[in-house]
């Protein structure tokens, strides 16, 4: 919860899968700017990875590239917002939105934090870290995550789910350790730049449903693309 938050439970149903590649095709068009060729460009190379473990459709993942790319007559220009604010019990909340229509946006989410606290830029981010997390699972039951970590040039690592791991690296670093872990046989199931909290609240049940209740109702916005949360 510390690192980025996610629908427990989210069924695999066709709704969900189509917002899912909503959000991927969104960043692969955002990146693709940098460069149509993902081995040229590290941001498309894992955004393309996410969207092939995701099972995006071949056709859906190229017309995306290129639509980013300026290689198709429709153009759509997305921007980056960040919102800052604390969910109810004063949670912390960092916000990440893909939008083409930054008023649409800034009213949707003033409207979803009516239940916490839009705060200022800088208000909740000084208490996290900007860090790239890279998951992954071992070649072998018996490989040794901190020998991988220190290998790979990864800041930290960290147990993950599963008997995998979970690789801390600076921002500038996540593709190189993403792809040194590759090489040293780890599978590496996501690859991605999060906000991490400093200081995770600790809530009991009642109280951390509502904060869930209120990440759900933003995770649905369109416009939303990321959510990091102060939680354990």
């Amino acid at each position: 919860m510390g690192a980025q938050w996610k629908h427990k439970g989210r069924t695999e149903n066709a709704a969900a899968k189509g917002k899912v590649f909503t959000k991927l095709v969104k960043e692969i068009m955002v990146a693709a700017k940098g460069g149509p060729d993902p081995s040229a460009n590290a941001r498309l190379r894992m955004a393309v990875d996410a969207a092939r473990k995701a099972s995006m459709p071949r056709d859906t993942l190229e017309r995306a590239i290129k639509k980013g790319s300026g290689q198709l007559d429709e153009q759509v220009n997305y921007e980056l917002i960040t919102y800052e604010g604390f969910a109810p019990h004063q949670v912390p909340v960092i916000v990440e939105c893909l939008t083409e229509n930054k008023n649409r946006t800034a009213t949707n989410i003033r409207m979803l934090f009516r239940k916490g606290q839009l705060a200022s830029s800088g208000a909740v981010s000084w208490d996290f870290n900007r860090l790239g997390v890279i998951e992954a699972s071992p070649p072998a039951a018996d490989a040794d995550a901190e020998t991988a970590a220190i290998e790979a040039g990864a800041q930290d690592v960290e147990k993950g789910e599963e008997g995998g791991a979970r690789f801390l690296t600076a921002p500038t670093d996540l593709d190189a350790v993403s792809r040194a872990l590759s090489g040293q046989g780890w599978t590496v199931s996501a690859s991605n730049l999060s906000w991490i909290a400093k200081n995770p609240v600790q809530l009991e049940a009642e109280a951390r449903g509502e904060v869930e209740s209120f990440l759900e109702a933003i995770d649905e916005d369109d416009d939303v693309q990321n959510i990091f949360v102060g939680l354990r």
